[in-house]
């Protein structure tokens, strides 16, 4: 019996695409998603002040992702639209964290099996609850599989190294300083050398606060960061300064790839 010729078998196929994704998404840089006490905090090193890896979705609900930009600027978008849409037919208590972790994990799985090129992205869905035990972390891979974190999840470069790192000192019920000096830390040793001084101007810092009305999500940027790192902004100001061409030659690269 002839074979035609150019014939891939289907478990080559999906191999070669898991590692194609796989590639893409270890050269993102990492995000540390975690809890504390008030509720759920995201960290990313991100260069870029305007490109995003970290927005808000719904009003207890936030996005965060690695990867290709544009394909989950492209998911981020949807999901918001389906936000709005479902908390304006039925009611704003109806859209949650877990219908829209399934919606992702449906439309990535559909991608990944049909499609000629597997999204190079991985998201995290999180919805922050009335207490700790309500909290949902949810992190959804390129070929749609859902993962229900507890605690803290990591994406994106190496992430098993910053998440062993993230596990040997996360503490339930942390202080917000606490939490994201541990997950800056983290960050900081992402190449399993000597630790890096991450200037505040490369980070980008969210939570989403139970103890705000409605909207809980809100970025932490400039002094109240700095306070928070116990960082001074005439430091910081100056390390900018030393290193301010690197700083834009990394943004060039991250808004195409991160």
């Amino acid at each position: 019996m002839s074979m035609q010729f150019g014939y891939v078998s289907p478990e080559q196929i999906m191999k070669d695409r898991a590692d194609y994704a796989r590639k893409g998404i270890a050269r993102s840089r990492s995000v540390v998603v975690l809890q504390y006490a008030d509720g759920i905090l995201f960290v990313a090193e991100n260069p870029s002040p305007s490109l995003h890896k970290i927005s808000e979705i719904y009003d207890r609900i936030a996005f965060a992702a690695v990867g290709k930009y544009n394909e989950f600027e492209n998911l981020r978008q949807a999901g918001v639209r389906m936000a709005d849409l479902r908390g304006y037919a039925f009611d704003r208590v109806d859209v949650s964290g877990r219908a829209l972790a399934n919606i992702y994990a449906q439309t990535l799985g559909t991608i990944f099996t049909q499609d000629p090129k597997a999204y190079e992205v991985e998201l995290v869905v999180a919805e922050v609850g009335s207490g700790e035990e309500g909290d949902e972390i949810y992190r959804i891979t390129y070929d749609g599989s859902v993962w229900g974190e507890t605690g803290f999840t990591v994406m994106g470069g190496p992430a098993e190294q910053v998440a062993n790192y993230v596990k040997e000192r996360f503490e339930q019920s942390a202080s917000l300083e606490g939490a994201l000096r541990l997950a800056v830390d983290s960050l900081s040793r992402d190449n399993g050398g000597e630790p890096r001084q991450l200037e505040t101007s490369l980070l980008e810092v969210a939570v989403l606060d139970r103890h705000r009305q409605r909207r809980t999500f809100r970025r932490i940027r400039g002094a109240k960061l700095d306070a928070l790192l116990g960082r001074s902004g005439a430091d910081q100001a100056g390390q900018s300064s030393d290193s301010g061409q690197s700083g834009r030659s990394d943004e060039a690269s991250e808004s195409t790839d991160d």
